[in-house]
């Protein structure tokens, strides 16, 4: 069977790559799904950063870290909490428990009978999505929080720009285009 770990890897950063590990070291002989979730959003505050991309973000990472067995799956939001289990379980590959800090999505795959674990979250002060966005918009040290490849890549794809862009455009950070 194959485990599932959802995120949406806004960007994907080390505390990210060590859940990855720790998953993984757990139980090294079953694939692991990664869920990109939110993959329909892209160019907000909250979410900058396209499906493609993250997936491009990952598997860079994942290749240097030389993690296998993981297989990346863009996940789009359906906006009905009621049925987004169902929908996972028509999208993807057959998984028997699910990885998530996330109260709702531990609720609702309990909900559907799965066994849900917590991975524990590595220095969180450091590793959090919306600190390394705010880094990227205002020149701080970001790249200390991703992997090396994902760094490249940010830079490739001018990361920096963009946040600058979409953090004055949103008004504030945190605050998304619609």
């Amino acid at each position: 069977m194959r485990g599932l770990l959802i995120g949406r890897f806004q960007p994907f950063h080390r505390g990210h790559l060590e859940v990855v590990r720790k998953v993984r070291a757990d139980r090294p002989t079953v694939p692991l799904l990664i869920g990109v979730g939110t993959a329909d959003e892209s160019y907000t505050w909250e979410n900058p950063f396209t499906a493609g991309e993250r997936i491009e973000m990952i598997e860079r990472a994942l290749a240097e870290a030389k993690v296998e067995r993981t297989f990346l799956i863009p996940i789009s939001d359906i906006q009905r909490h009621a049925l987004w289990v169902n929908y996972l379980e028509a999208l993807l590959p057959t998984f028997d428990r699910v990885y998530t800090n996330n109260p709702l999505t531990r609720l609702l795959f309990e909900r559907s009978g799965y066994l849900v674990e917590s991975p524990p979250l590595f220095d969180r002060a450091r590793f959090e999505g919306v600190r390394i966005r705010e880094q990227l918009a205002e020149g701080g040290p970001w790249k200390e929080a991703v992997p090396p490849a994902v760094a490249t890549y940010l830079e490739e794809i001018g990361a920096p720009a963009r946040l600058q862009v979409l953090k004055q455009v949103s008004g504030r950070a945190g605050r998304g285009l619609s």
